[in-house]
């Protein structure tokens, strides 16, 4: 049965891409197809059928969204929660617009980085490195609390658990946040799988980041450029062996926007083929969806142009590009159109956007959209 699916899957493929050679996939068509690949924030806490967020939903069948509390440069303003009612809400417009169902992601870890806070009614969840100090059986109770409140109020793919290891004392947006569950990788393998397997009993998506490792870099990505060239160790692989070792189906790895000469000589990881396809799917044998880090972050967006990253990113292996819209603003219709021009002018092939649309769809497929 497995090799039917795949021979099937192979055969889509390649009557996609005859049409398409072939001029029978017109531009709405593809540009949908390009929009399933794109999760993307916007600004309102309400929306309305003029809201561009909507008409991009509508217009692009867009594969998600991400949720901010408050915007990166004024954490006093509300950017899309104000509480758990209007949360619900938001979810639930969202939801009723999307004719397939939506990604609706939020960066849940516990501890600094949570969206949802306990101001607004939402659950108190430890960091990683506290909740590592407890047991198996602790965390579990935790993540079991964690993820049903994220089902009740429409939430269903959380980028977490992190998974580097804290290598690096001097590193602030892993180590010294404490996001890390500790520097053995068999111990943050246990302690992530114990996030997911509390996520998925919800249908809810999770996510391994950020690969190949962030924990032993020393600068941050959301600043600038990061090498981890003579600090990265290969032992900072094993968490995603292991994990990839259990049949997680509503899982995403995210990759890092980390240099490493001894991966790859010339692209940080999320623009990397090395990285994203000889490394992540052919050698450690992952078959799900790759998804960016924020493409607005400055080790991308400060050395690369956009039309340059989302080629290098798609062509390299990456499934669904993330553009929070929090470090800058880039409209959906000129992401969209960037990458529709380089599939026509064949800098990205059509094999690249079916498979995509492939791997999203099986992973949509295990999330389930709640009737409120």
């Amino acid at each position: 049965m497995k090799k039917l699916s795949i021979i099937i899957m192979f055969i889509l493929v390649f009557l996609q891409s005859f049409a398409f050679a072939n001029n029978s996939i017109d531009e709405n068509t593809l540009k949908k197809m390009i929009g399933k690949m794109l999760i993307v924030g916007f600004n309102e806490s309400k929306i309305n059928e003029k809201s561009k967020i909507v008409k991009d939903i509508k217009k692009y069948n867009l594969g998600g969204v991400i949720l901010f509390d408050r915007y990166y440069n004024n954490k006093d303003k509300i950017k899309n929660i104000s509480s758990l009612k209007q949360l619900k809400e938001l979810t639930t417009t969202l939801q009723n617009i999307s004719k397939e169902p939506l990604i609706i992601s939020i960066d849940q870890e516990g501890g600094k980085v949570a969206r949802l806070k306990e101001n607004i009614g939402f659950i108190k969840t430890l960091s990683a490195k506290d909740i590592a100090s407890n047991s198996l059986e602790n965390a579990t109770i935790t993540y079991d609390k964690l993820a049903k409140n994220l089902r009740d109020i429409g939430i269903n793919c959380n980028f977490a658990p992190v998974v580097d290891l804290s290598i690096e004392p001097k590193n602030y947006v892993i180590n010294q946040l404490h996001r890390s569950y500790g520097k053995n990788p068999i111990k943050v393998s246990k302690y992530a799988q114990t996030f997911i397997s509390s996520l998925e009993k919800q249908k809810i998506i999770s996510t391994l980041k950020h690969f190949p490792g962030h924990g032993s870099s020393t600068t941050d990505s959301h600043k600038g450029f990061v090498d981890v060239s003579n600090t990265w160790k290969e032992k900072e692989l094993i968490p995603y062996k292991q994990i990839l070792k259990n049949s997680n189906k509503s899982m995403m790895i995210m990759t890092a926007h980390v240099f490493n000469k001894n991966l790859d000589s010339k692209y940080p990881a999320t623009l990397s083929k090395k990285v994203n396809t000889q490394l992540l799917r052919n050698k450690l044998n992952y078959k799900g969806v790759i998804i960016s880090d924020d493409m607005q972050m400055k080790a991308i967006s400060s050395h690369y142009s956009l039309e340059k990253s989302v080629v290098l990113a798609i062509n390299s292996g990456v499934d669904i590009l993330l553009f929070g819209n929090q470090l800058d603003y880039i409209s959906t219709d000129k992401i969209i159109n960037t990458i529709y021009k380089n599939i026509k002018n064949h800098n990205i092939s059509i094999q690249k956007i079916v498979l995509a649309n492939k791997r999203i769809d099986t992973l949509k497929s295990t999330i389930k959209t709640p009737s409120f």
